[in-house]
């Protein structure tokens, strides 16, 4: 049984215990680090476990078996002082390398001989997991693809993580840990490729029909094969802006590898506060009224100095009160601005009651 499991398992790609980025190295060492530390453990139970079962078996009739016996010191010390030990030891190294390997913390090495500079430059990737594809904008580039994105080899890459819909998992087995992409939230992920290669990335959360097909392919590359790669989007690549994003946003499945040679630099913002369609408020901007007395009385002027779209009773799809902001509009478009309505005049009067 365990010569075919062998055979079975010669043929899987071991990525996790084999990786190529310098922290999926970390975590893969924290694995084995642990895996170790528990086996200190529980060999040695199961071990002993066999041994008593045959030692004190019927047949045995062993000299030192007794049925009265029920207590010993010094085996109670044993028992217990080897899994505390185990537990500090376990604990001391997990939390050391939680800290280390957070992934919103900048990394601060290539790999174990080389550590991270001030002259050591950084490459940002802008991911948005969608239904059911992945896209990536490179906001230093000004470029952009679906379901494909490279970076050279030690370069640190400082990802920035967002969704659109139902929540997903961004995870690439050979460059780091898996970190979660949900719709109007962002998350963040540093990590270093240190081998040239083409690794697969998916998502590893569910989320729908086109669940299974959410892969895409990541090109571990040379700094010459890097800038070969960037010159082929932009050559081959199209413009995308607000318009062709909230075309491209409708669910699909088995989307092929696209390339965008020009990217509208504010719209991975946007679709971070869920306002790429026009005449639509912005996260931030609601947050930024919420907190300064949300849409009553206290909070009206801050919505009219956003200049952004305001919803009242006698208007629940909003007027205007000012030119539209960039961050809820899509450029080149004109709004008109609207006076607020006098909500007071619009209401009944209400009649003194009778003394």
């Amino acid at each position: 049984m365990a010569l075919s499991s062998l055979l079975l398992l010669s043929g899987c790609d071991l990525v996790v215990m084999n990786p190529s980025g310098d922290i999926a190295i970390q975590q893969r060492d924290l694995i084995i680090t642990s895996t170790v530390l528990m086996l200190l453990i529980i060999v040695p139970v199961l071990a002993l476990t066999l041994f008593f079962a045959w030692k004190y078996r019927e047949s045995a009739k062993a000299e030192d078996y007794d049925p009265e016996w029920h207590h010993s010191t010094r085996l109670e010390m044993v028992i217990w002082s080897a899994p505390v030990a185990i537990i500090l030891m376990l604990g001391t190294v997990t939390w050391i390398a939680t800290h280390r390997l957070d992934p919103y913390r900048p990394i601060d090495r290539i790999d174990a001989d080389r550590p991270v500079t001030a002259e050591t430059k950084t490459l940002t990737v802008e991911v948005v997991a969608m239904d059911w594809k992945w896209l990536f904008f490179y906001p230093e580039l000004g470029i952009g693809s679906v379901n494909e994105f490279a970076a050279p080899v030690d370069v640190p890459i400082n990802f920035k993580i967002t969704g659109t819909t139902a929540m997903n998992s961004f995870y690439v087995p050979a460059l780091a840990g898996q970190i979660y992409a949900m719709g109007g939230m962002q998350t963040k992920l540093h990590a270093v490729i240190n081998k040239e290669g083409v690794y697969d990335g998916f998502s590893a959360n569910f989320s729908g029909p086109g669940f299974s097909h959410m892969r895409f392919k990541f090109h571990g590359l040379s700094n010459e094969g890097f800038e070969q790669w960037v010159a082929k989007v932009k050559d081959g690549g199209k413009g995308f802006g607000r318009m062709e994003y909230l075309e491209f946003a409708k669910p699909s499945e088995r989307n092929p590898v696209e390339y965008f040679a020009n990217v509208d630099p504010e719209l991975y913002d946007a679709i971070l506060n869920r306002c790429v369609e026009p005449n639509k408020l912005c996260m931030r901007d609601m947050m930024h009224i919420d907190a300064n007395g949300g849409g009553g009385k206290e909070g009206i002027d801050i919505a009219k100095a956003l200049n952004s779209v305001i919803c009242t009773p006698l208007s629940p799809y909003g007027v205007a009160s000012g030119s539209q902001s960039m961050p809820a509009a899509i450029e080149g478009q004109t709004f008109v601005p609207a006076a607020l309505p006098d909500i007071k005049a619009a209401l009944p009067e209400s009649k003194p009651a009778a003394g």
